[in-house]
């Protein structure tokens, strides 16, 4: 089959950052099957050994953060304090991992049976362009420390990202092979599906592709599949609560990481009142003098460029079929150079049918509704379950909230998008399929093995209905 070569652009000024080859379905199964006999040695390992690569992994990201945060910064078009913070999360992601394996795949007894935990073998991560090092890094590391093989597939958009990232492996003194970046795009990724002797496959990106994982695995029922697929995500801001404060949460929710986030608010729902008006009033002010720029400008911008000028159409282009359908502009998403894409709010109450989908990018529609019953059933009103947030309210609401609306992350008077390490990151419904990450991903990197037993065969106490006695006593 014929090698096709490919590139990553700088979104921000259409350069090339990284060109290569994809892998074929041939140099796929190639590279699975290097993973392998990699992987047996590396298992062999007693844990301390490979916890020992793994927090040389973090030393050597200390020392090389300036240069991964640019290189995410180029390829990607994070400002360059968020690309610094993701290397940061890369780097605690370290001490968290190791935290969570040994609390969670310790040996341990329980009365006769003695429980052992083991790794899968050969496993696969699909990382995706938005956090192009740390949401990979959130499964490379537990499942190395398992004792895994990885076989890394990128996005597309970012290669440039996963090569440096293997490089600083090799640094830290990872055994060849034990890691492997495979680049490409589709047909890349479904020949890594493809291969059974992949035992698990860690995804992170688009519904519709966690769906295909899903079904061409059904046929392999020892595979574990990890899937995390973004969401349609609910924020309310309800009284009492101050509106301009409110609206600086709101801001942040929709617009970081130019609306790139699966945790970003995708729906804000609000009273239909005074109250309501204001805390739009206030977002709108705060929206139109967000800072929009190239990610390495001085002084620095809040949100960059989109991922391409491709996914930069995708948002104008929803943002006027929404319009179309009886949207409201309450400010207008307008495209710039290449991909950079300004915020864009739309009052959509009024649109029958809303979509329920996911718009990856700083596109916020706005919902108003009459009482908090049914600000509850417009944030449930979706397919998704990853996130959803509540800004002011009281705690007899919150309660209400966190129990009542579905999903795996649920914020009170925080923003949306914040995550925590040491907590499970994940969702129900089209969001995932009950394998969070974060902090429990250390489960899905192994699986326990239940033992009973004794160091020579020991005779039973006496013999079950039907069955002889031991003639010779045992001995």
């Amino acid at each position: 089959m014929t090698t096709t070569s490919f590139t990553s652009i700088n979104p921000a000024d259409g350069t090339v950052v990284w060109s290569g080859d994809a892998a074929t379905p041939v140099r796929v199964d190639q590279a699975v099957a290097r993973a392998h006999a990699a992987q047996s040695q590396w298992a062999r390992l007693a844990l301390e050994a490979r916890e020992a690569v793994v927090k040389r992994f973090a030393e050597v990201l200390q020392s090389r953060k300036a240069e991964l945060s640019t290189i995410i910064s180029r390829e990607i078009g994070k400002p360059r304090w968020e690309s610094l913070t993701e290397v940061q999360t890369m780097i605690g992601k370290v001490a968290l991992s190791i935290e969570a394996h040994h609390r969670r795949c310790s040996e341990f007894r329980g009365g006769p049976a003695v429980t052992r935990f083991r790794p899968h073998g050969v496993v696969a991560v699909f990382g995706p362009y938005n956090f192009p090092g740390h949401l990979p890094n959130g499964h490379i590391v537990p499942a190395l420390l398992a004792g895994n093989a990885v076989l890394f597939k990128p996005s597309e958009f970012a290669p440039g990202v996963a090569e440096f990232t293997r490089s600083l492996w090799t640094e830290a003194g990872l055994p060849a092979d034990v890691l492997i970046v495979v680049q490409g795009g589709r047909e890349t990724g479904e020949a890594i599906v493809a291969n059974g002797s992949v035992r698990g496959i860690f995804f992170t990106g688009s519904s519709q592709a966690g769906r295909a994982i899903s079904r061409a695995s059904d046929a392999m029922p020892g595979r574990i599949l990890a899937l995390e697929m973004g969401g349609n995500n609910p924020l309310v801001v309800w009284p009492p609560v101050a509106s301009e404060l409110a609206a600086h949460l709101v801001a942040q929710s929709a617009f970081v990481s130019a609306g790139q986030r699966c945790t970003c608010a995708r729906r804000l729902i609000l009273p239909r009142d005074a109250d309501g008006d204001a805390v739009l009033d206030a977002l709108v002010t705060i929206a139109s003098e967000l800072r929009v720029g190239s990610p390495l400008d001085d002084p620095q911008p809040f949100m960059g460029p989109l991922v391409s000028a491709g996914a930069a159409a995708r948002v104008i282009a929803a943002q006027e079929s929404l319009i179309a359908k009886g949207a409201v502009p309450l400010l207008k998403a307008e495209r710039r150079a290449l991909a950079l894409v300004t915020p864009g709010i739309l009052d959509v109450t009024n649109v029958d049918s809303r979509p329920d989908e996911e718009v990856f990018g700083p596109l916020l529609q706005v919902i108003r509704v009459g009482t908090f019953d049914d600000a509850i059933r417009e944030a449930n009103a979706t397919k998704y379950g990853l996130a959803a947030g509540l800004v002011g309210g009281t705690n007899d609401m919150y309660s209400r909230f966190a129990y009542e609306v579905r999903a795996g992350v649920i914020n009170w008077n925080q923003p949306l998008t914040g995550a925590s390490g040491a907590a499970p990151f994940g969702g129900v419904g089209e969001s995932g399929n009950f394998r969070p990450s974060g902090y429990f991903a250390a489960d899905y990197c192994s699986y326990p093995v239940a033992s009973i037993e004794a160091e020579v065969p020991l005779p039973p106490r006496e013999p079950l209905p039907g069955m002889p006695a031991l003639r010779s006593g045992g001995v």
